[in-house]
């Protein structure tokens, strides 16, 4: 009866050996994959996409998974069938990087020139006369002014 057992349970080793092999990186899953795949037609994320097209993916997708395949592949996959639009963000690397650090830099570049028109704003307004004061006049004009006012009296 021992010895019985000792052999099923060392078939069970042996057969689960290969299995265990082949799925050997960590497992991705479906909830993770619909975010960050999109419904050709819709153009939504999966999982917020119920589309026909969407649910054909989800179950291409989940197919995948149950044969341990990683995401990154899954995802080549699906790209290579529909092409790069079919990801949620595009890929950080070559071209398609611009997709990424033109928005960062378009913010920057509006939060300088705001910066220089406010401190150009600002300085414009220190050289100018605090209000209630008057300029002064240039002796030519205060002696005209004074002859004017003394002819009125």
């Amino acid at each position: 009866m021992i010895a019985r057992l000792a052999v099923v349970v060392v078939a069970a080793l042996a057969l689960a050996a290969p299995a265990a092999a082949a799925c050997r990186q960590p497992r991705t899953s479906l909830a993770y994959l619909e975010g960050q795949v999109m419904c050709p037609t819709c153009h939504t994320t999966l999982d917020e996409s119920n589309s026909p097209a969407a649910l054909q993916i989800e179950r291409f997708i989940s197919a995948k998974i149950a044969r341990c395949w990683t995401s990154q592949r899954i995802e080549n996959a699906l790209v290579a069938n529909y092409g790069e639009g079919i990801l949620a963000a595009p890929p950080d690397s070559g071209f398609d990087i611009l997709a990424w650090w033109l928005p960062i830099g378009g913010v920057l570049a509006g939060a300088l020139i705001l910066a220089f028109g406010v401190w150009r704003w600002s300085r414009g307004r220190d050289d100018a006369d605090p209000p209630g004061t008057e300029p002064a006049l240039d002796a030519e004009t205060e002696r005209k002014i004074d002859d004017l006012l003394a002819g009125l009296e």
